[in-house]
């Protein structure tokens, strides 16, 4: 760099140029600076004699890398240290804010490297002091933001630094110096309460709540939720907890200040609210806490001060949710002036539900409160009254009214807006809530039979009409929805609080009786001609969720036994008198769904689910059996009964279909019943085997074709079983197989036929509970491979004669990974010895081999690296031929063995440990042959270990750069399959020990000198009681040697 001049106005590029490739110059001129330690003195220079806030903010970032990226001598890291120190109390207040952002950043992550390894970088809380006594409101700013940066860095993981030093690190930091940083910031905040700017006061806000959210015993919480757990806060901090004043100066701010700096305040209290039981000295002191905690929400109810703010609203709702979690309600009734509390609370609620729009996502923390406090009842002891029985009802019917509202107020038909839609915030809501209608349930029971009984006869009435107000039925049903919605949350639970379990269980069957009727009268009439309105969609949803509901608490023969009053009452009011007469119900609804819902996949998705589920249950798929509905399902499985069949947008669901319906054949185990139920795929199966090779490209041809093979892959799922597999197989080979190969050959160029028929031969050659288990004497594994062999030769040779197209993953690479899985699950099936094709001079095994190298060597390593589901198949690949189909690879050229071999490194870098896992396996097989075959024989004797040894020859970095990753991984990274990474390394370890001491010299070079003692003391125990061999006992005893290796070299 020339000049200060040109570098500056490199920085103004670098920051502010709205020309992409003027800034990527800069950068690739500047990133010299973060890089290289040789420019440390530099970024110095710069931060000494320039005056520009983006060169300042390079010299700062780039100091920031070096020290993260980089381990740097101690004296060093002191030094740069101790100058930002200096350089932000002379010219700290005179900078923008984000440099000053930067410099602290970087002061508290030489901070938090540094914390372990001397006591003059834990002299940060005594500066950062320093800065708040200088006596301006600048380096007050400064120490506080330096204190909350400190904070947030000792509480979050670092890239490159290991999980078990960083809680080290948070640990003693906790230990020594937070609660010190908490009593900083409550002084502050006293300080600052009348004498101070806004800036200030949100600073030591937010330092207060940075130092009460820390991650105290290391729990990782999650940052994505706002949920709070148990605030793990010392012991040692008892005294300032006890202290009233602590609690109050956060109520003050509150009630003090706007948003955001009263939503600070609320956040505190939130976690203070949440501090575990054991804080407190006792009982009386708790009593306390919780009294202050009452007084200062009973305030804030009366006053509404600040709730006029969303997020203060919501946090608010928070803090009276965490009363549901930390204190019971026998706690709760002794306290004075609890009368007062709970009513204002009842009113707040009440006010929060009739502002459903404003208030949608905090209702749930309301709910929540409330339905722990009626579930704690039946504890209470004692004569001090709860007064759940007088507001509890009203807040029930408040929910259901506020329901009606919401649909009321017209909201457009979008998945964001409609709150039917909205999935988790309605699970959620209906999760807390019939714990507060069974409270009283049979006062509440009675209001939603009034409130839909209304509804129920204004719905039928119009369904006798010949026309009728669309968004007057848009209206009824959407009200219908919420109120099936409530009675399917209710049945989902079972639990006496009020009244007894007969009367809960009568007044189930009250409520379940009035959605079965409704479901006569949704497919009668009029309704019969609204199956496309999203309005009957929604209400059919809420029907579902009502039979999936009742199935688990009423259906089956310990349900049954349990549950006579229910159904005695559903034989008065519905003619029910067992839950077979109602699986016959649940089924013809699902089946008239299957007819009706053509075009909406959100129904049929749900509706297949929930036939699933009744399939796959063991008693329930049983019964299902016995029922008239059912069988005509399994016999009558044509796109003209249930044409959601043809429908493309329901396609997916046709796998799922087939898949309840083969379960549903297989679970009788007939041969008959499984050939008369395949009739109509065999109808399929004659149409398209007799269409001449002329009409064999037309569009009937394809979606029936397409059509067949997601019905035979759901029928191959449904298959576990020896005797199951038998039947498919038998129905399917040779008879049949032909059309699958005519089928690849001619639509091999369009993977909406290819993907599907794939798919299906990759689950069928899946040996899944050792299904594909035939007789000795069956021939059978060997003729199934030939086929698969015949399939991927023929898509394989075609489809890499063609070009390359923009949606390449669709068109080729999908393709490409399915054809692979085949192979790998056909070769590591277990059920064909693939020795006999090379025996007797069959070319299938070469011929699949071959074709499945020629498609991964096709598709470059970046991108097999970019899909995931590429990424899996291509490496699983490798794993099955690095393990019984060595041969295979060792024959191969040497640039091919090395693209193959050296894609294994790029694998074990990668996030998803299943794959690493997979990719150390196969180095290990390798280094395992070339151990056994070269190292220790006497001479490479079979042309496969000959073959081998030239490879190696030819590329001598290969293993050892594999040795290096491995080791880069286990000592620097948190590696979740240290078992699996071990494997290998001993393999590569053995094969050559001088690889090993070049490695041990090459990282000892790479560390600080006064380390090199200790660490080259780690790598001799490594090796301590290994043995010269590849045995079991030899490489577990090397695992745990690796275990503890890697724990001494990470302790500093």
């Amino acid at each position: 760099m020339e000049s200060l001049a040109q570098l500056e106005a490199l920085c103004e590029r670098l920051y502010n140029s709205q020309d992409t490739a003027e800034r990527a110059h800069a950068e690739n001129s500047l990133r010299c600076f973060s890089v290289n330690k040789d420019y440390i003195p530099q970024c110095q220079y710069i931060l000494d004699n320039s005056s520009q806030p983006y060169s300042l903010m390079l010299a700062s970032s780039s100091l920031l890398k070096q020290v993260t990226d980089h381990s740097l001598p101690l004296n060093l890291r002191l030094d740069i240290r101790a100058y930002i120190v200096n350089y932000l109390a002379t010219r700290g207040p005179e900078m923008q804010p984000f440099v000053i952002a930067s410099l602290i950043q970087l002061l508290c992550r030489l901070t938090k490297l540094g914390w372990l390894d001397g006591e003059r970088f834990r002299d940060v809380v005594k500066e950062s002091t320093n800065f708040l006594e200088q006596g301006s409101a600048d380096h007050y700013a400064i120490g506080l933001r330096i204190l909350d940066q400190l904070v947030q860095e000792m509480n979050q993981p670092n890239p490159g630094l290991p999980s078990t030093r960083h809680r080290r690190v948070a640990c003693n930091f906790r230990d020594q110096s937070l609660f010190q940083i908490f009593q900083i910031a409550l002084t502050s905040l006293s300080y600052l309460k009348s004498n101070a700017a806004g800036r200030l006061q949100e600073l030591a806000l937010s330092l207060a709540l940075r130092c009460v959210s820390f991650d105290f015993v290391g729990t990782s919480i999650d940052e994505s939720t706002e949920e709070v757990g148990t605030v793990q806060i010392p012991t040692s901090w008892r005294s300032v907890l006890e202290d009233p004043s602590t609690l109050q100066i956060f109520f003050d701010y509150y009630g003090s200040t706007d948003s955001p700096l009263s939503k600070e305040a609320l956040e505190c209290l939130v976690r203070l609210a949440s501090v575990r039981r054991s804080m407190f000295t006792d009982d009386a002191t708790r009593s306390k806490f919780l009294a202050h905690l009452m007084t200062g929400t009973k305030e804030i109810l009366q006053t509404g001060k600040g709730l006029a703010d969303h997020d203060n609203y919501h946090v608010f709702c928070r803090l009276l949710g965490r009363f549901r979690l930390n204190y019971q309600l026998s706690e709760l009734v002794k306290m004075d002036g609890y009368g007062d509390w709970i009513q204002l609370l009842a009113e707040f609620t009440l006010k929060s539900l009739q502002s459903w729009q404003w208030a949608s996502s905090s209702v749930y923390h309301l709910l929540g409160m409330w339905s722990r406090l009626v579930a704690s009842v039946s504890y209470l002891k004692g004569d001090s009254p709860s007064l759940l029985d007088e507001f509890v009802p009203k807040i029930t019917e408040g929910f259901i009214i506020s329901r009606f509202d919401s649909v009321q107020a017209n909201v457009p038909d979008d998945p964001t807006e409609h709150p039917l839609d909205k999935v988790e915030v309605l699970q959620d809501e209906l999760d807390c809530f019939p714990y507060l209608c069974r409270f009283q349930y049979e006062r509440i029971g009675m209001y939603i039979i009034n409130t839909m009984e209304p509804l129920l006869q204004s719905y039928t009435e119009r369904g006798k009409l010949q026309f009728a107000d669309n968004s007057e039925l848009a209206l009824i049903e959407a009200k219908l929805s919420w109120v099936v919605h409530i009675v399917a949350a209710i049945v989902k639970i079972k639990q006496c609080s009020g009244c007894s379990m007969e009367t809960q269980e009568v007044l189930d069957a009250e409520l379940s009786s009035r959605v079965l009727r409704l479901i006569d009268v949704m497919d009668s009439g009029l309704h019969i001609q609204r199956y496309g309105e999203i309005s009957k969609q929604r209400l059919e949803r809420a029907i579902l969720t009502f039979f999936q509901n009742f199935r688990k608490s009423y259906v089956g023969d310990q349900a049954m036994h349990s549950s006579k009053q229910l159904y005695a009452r559903l034989k008065d009011l519905r003619g029910l008198d067992d839950h077979l007469m109602l699986l016959n119900v649940i089924v013809c609804k699902i089946a008239t769904n299957l007819k009706c819902y053509t075009q909406s996949e959100e129904v049929i998705g749900h509706t297949l689910s929930l036939f699933h589920e009744l399939a796959s249950g063991y008693m329930t798929g049983k019964l299902l059996l016995k029922l008239e509905t059912v069988n005509f399902i399994i016999s009558n499985h044509t796109r003209e009964q249930f044409p959601f069949l043809e429908e493309y947008r329901c396609s997916r669901s046709r796998t799922t279909f087939y898949y309840t319906v083969g379960w549903l054949i297989f679970m009788e185990d007939s041969s008959i019943k499984f050939k008369t139920s395949m009739e109509p795929l065999m109808q399929v199966f004659r149409t398209l085997e007799s269409t001449p090779d002329s009409m064999f490209r037309t569009d009937t041809v394809k979606f029936a074709l397409i059509g067949l093979m997601k019905s035979l892959r759901g029928i191959s799922m449904a298959s576990s079983s020896k005797r199951s597999y038998g039947l498919l197989f038998d129905w399917l080979y040779p008879a049949h197989m032909p059309l699958l190969l005519r089928g690849i050959s001619n639509w091999f160029d369009t993977p909406e036929v290819t993907t599907p028929l794939l798919k299906f031969m990759a689950e069928f050659v899946h040996n899944k509970n050792q299904r594909l288990t035939f007789d000795s004497s069956s021939p059978n594994g060997i003729l199934l491979f030939r086929e698969v062999s015949k399939l991927i030769v023929a898509y394989g040779s075609r489809i890499l004669s063609l070009p390359n197209v923009a949606d390449i993953y669709a068109f080729k690479y999908k393709g490409f990974w399915v054809s692979l899985t085949i192979l790998s699950r056909a070769l590591s099936g277990n059920y064909c010895n693939f020795g006999v094709f090379e025996l007797y001079g069959d070319p299938a095994l070469a011929d699949a081999l071959d074709i499945a190298l020629k498609m991964t060597l096709s598709i470059p390593l970046a991108d097999i690296l970019t899909y995931r589901k590429l990424t899996k198949a291509y490496f699983g690949f490798v794993e099955v031929l690095c393990g019984s189909y060595i041969t295979f690879i060792l024959q191969l050229d040497t640039a091919t063995f090395m693209h193959l071999v050296g894609s294994l490194e790029s694998g074990l870098k990668g996030l998803d440990t299943s794959i690493s896992s997979q990719c150390a396996i196969a180095v290990d097989n390798l280094a395992t042959y070339y151990f056994n075959n070269i190292t220790m024989g006497e001479a490479p004797n079979s042309p496969a270990a000959i073959r081998f040894a030239q490879h190696i020859a030819d590329c001598p970095s290969l293993f050892p750069e594999i040795l290096k990753t491995l080791f880069e991984i286990v000592l620097l990274e948190d590696c979740g399959n240290q078992w699996s990474l071990s494997r290998p390394i001993l393999s590569l370890i053995l094969i050559n020990e001088q690889i090993f001491s070049d490695l041990k010299a090459k990282i000892l070079s790479s560390q600080p000198v006064d380390q090199h003692q200790r660490l080259s003391a780690c790598f001799d125990s490594l090796m301590t009681d290994i043995s010269r061999g590849l045995d079991p006992k030899n490489r577990d005893m090397f695992t745990q040697n690796l275990n503890r290796f890697r724990l001494e070299f990470r302790v500093k």
